[in-house]
């Protein structure tokens, strides 16, 4: 159960979050993730914290670094030094992939443009993150998720209400940017069966965040409607949000006319009261439909409505904490929580894959998700192995 990327070769000079997940991503399939760091500090998330394991010598690593580098391998190397060089040089004419987020121009100063990648490796696949875009007026700008964020307009989405704008509580852009990436490496790899050569796959944390502004995007492209902050209620649907109730607080979703009538009669409320019988009514009435709601949750603590949600067939559930949903027996029934030995550290527990696979089989299904999974790399864990082996001939 190796994956279905066994026998790719990655090679990710990236750092931070963008681009170490989507090579994260593609070393959860199977592929060979060889990460490239500087000698001495390596990934700037190395230094990311606290909180740290061990948080005191050596042995010291980073929760944040830990997040985002399971299965791969690190090998350090000094882009400025001409024998490092020639190292990378020789990785890349054996690789299937490179990824990088440098910002533009920085990989073609250092002596690996798009141009000698290809003379060095026609069939070679390059994944280039950036912050806002490769060219455009904008290009060499610098990308940190937080500011993305905001130029991005999620922001301007997010928060209790329009004068409040807040982050997504990771960095969603980054992370967004990193999927991207990974799914456009996975289509180019497709297109070289057919053609044979690699080509450069790019995007940005600007273009990741545009491409899920979803049906917001189109509220202005094509209704001139600006969408902004409103809290914990769905822009276009009610009711759908959160609601609180004795002790606490739930969330439910009436996505249809016929969930409405459920949740309505499940509580003795007219469907067809003004302002209610349609959903274009109740958005226009939000707030006359969060305060009924809410009203008729007052006396039920969020257990027991929670029950009576689920037999009427309303769409409903809880707000969990993280330590929550780590516990949670649905959690982990999905393989979301996956156990690894760490060089240094021992025995981890860290957030798993969230791709699970299958084939049909005549009794049914055998699934065949990977289930062996490597730490995140000690700095240089992989130097005497990976230099020898660069420094013999290709297998």
């Amino acid at each position: 159960m190796t994956g279905p990327l066994d026998g790719i070769l990655v090679v990710d000079l990236t750092r931070a979050l963008a681009g170490p997940h989507a090579g994260m991503m593609l070393g959860d399939l199977g592929a060979r993730v060889i990460k490239v760091e500087s000698p001495g500090s390596g990934d700037d998330t190395r230094g990311w914290g606290p909180p740290f394991v061990q948080p005191e010598g050596a042995a010291r690593e980073s929760t944040y670094f830990l997040s985002t580098n399971r299965n791969k391998e690190s090998v350090t190397l000094d882009l400025k030094d001409d024998g490092d060089k020639e190292l990378l040089r020789e990785l890349v004419r054996r690789a299937d992939v490179l990824l990088e987020n440098f910002r533009p121009g920085t990989l073609a100063r250092l002596g690996f443009g798009t141009d000698v990648l290809a003379d060095l490796n026609p069939r070679l696949v390059t994944l280039s993150i950036s912050g806002f875009g490769h060219d455009g007026p904008e290009g060499s700008r610098a990308g940190y998720d937080q500011i993305a964020q905001g130029e991005g307009g999620l922001m301007s989405l997010t928060g209790s209400g329009p004068d409040d704008p807040q982050r997504v509580g990771v960095p969603i852009g980054d992370l967004l940017a990193g999927m991207y990436g990974a799914y456009g490496v996975l289509a180019a790899l497709v297109e070289r069966e057919r053609t044979g050569r690699g080509q450069v796959v790019r995007t940005s944390l600007l273009a990741a965040i545009v491409g899920v502004h979803a049906f917001q995007g189109t509220r202005w492209t094509v209704a001139g409607e600006v969408g902004r902050a409103q809290g914990n209620h769905h822009p276009s649907i009610t009711p759908y949000g959160l609601f609180h109730c004795k002790g606490g607080s739930i969330q439910l979703s009436c996505g249809s006319e016929g969930l409405w009538r459920r949740l309505c009669a499940e509580f003795g409320l007219d469907p067809e009261a003004p302002g209610m019988a349609t959903n274009g009514d109740r958005v226009g009435n939000r707030e006359q439909v969060v305060e009924l709601l809410e009203r008729t949750f007052a006396d039920t603590p969020a257990e027991e409505l929670l029950a009576r949600l689920a037999a009427a067939g309303v769409p409903a559930g809880k707000v969990r904490t993280l330590d929550e949903v780590y516990g949670w027996d649905q959690t982990l029934s999905q393989g979301l929580l996956i156990d690894v030995e760490h060089a240094t550290l021992g025995r981890l527990q860290l957030p798993g894959p969230p791709l699970r696979f299958f084939t049909a089989t005549p009794d049914g299904e055998t699934e065949t998700t990977r289930r062996e999974h490597a730490a995140p790399p000690v700095l240089g864990g992989s130097d005497a192995e990976i230099r020898a082996w660069l420094s013999g001939p290709e297998a």
